[in-house]
């Protein structure tokens, strides 16, 4: 989107800034924990019985129970940020999660929603010091993430 358009300026619209949550579409609540919880550490932000919140520090993921969930349509995806693919590469394989056919790890949960995970120090996000302090994570950006921040006047310091 340009700055301005046939609409308005830019000044008369709200600046995207984050994302405070996504919500996913799972058949069953319970069994959404499990899958999660089998695969990646986060603590239960709340729930209720179709939903669940998974806690990322200050933002979440919500499962949210619906029938006939299925989100397989090859491009929707989620990406969640983590501080060791490793890990993940290990559950997914011990659980015997297919992986999709990328240069990435990317796979659909059950309900066919396609969870691509990324490594915190390799992309440009960037949680405030004191989020990271309080989630007690010390995690450092690779070069080329810093090079991306830094042309954006975004380094940290």
């Amino acid at each position: 989107m340009t700055d301005e358009d046939d609409t308005g300026s830019a000044e008369d619209r709200a600046r995207l800034v984050g994302i405070n949550h996504t919500a996913l579409e799972v058949g069953d609540v319970d069994e959404a924990i499990e899958f999660y919880g089998s695969i990646f550490e986060f603590p239960l932000r709340g729930r209720s019985e179709t939903a669940a919140f998974l806690d990322m520090g200050d933002q979440f993921l919500a499962l949210m129970e619906t029938d006939g969930a299925d989100g397989r349509d090859g491009h929707r995806h989620v990406g969640l940020v983590v501080d060791d693919s490793r890990a993940v590469e290990d559950r997914l394989d011990a659980l015997d999660v297919s992986r999709l056919d990328t240069d990435g790890i990317d796979f659909h949960d059950p309900w066919g929603n396609r969870i691509q995970v990324v490594v915190y120090g390799e992309i440009q996000f960037t949680k405030a010091g004191s989020v990271l302090a309080g989630m007690d994570l010390a995690l450092e950006k690779s070069e080329a993430a810093l090079e991306e921040l830094g042309a954006k006047g975004m380094a940290p310091d």
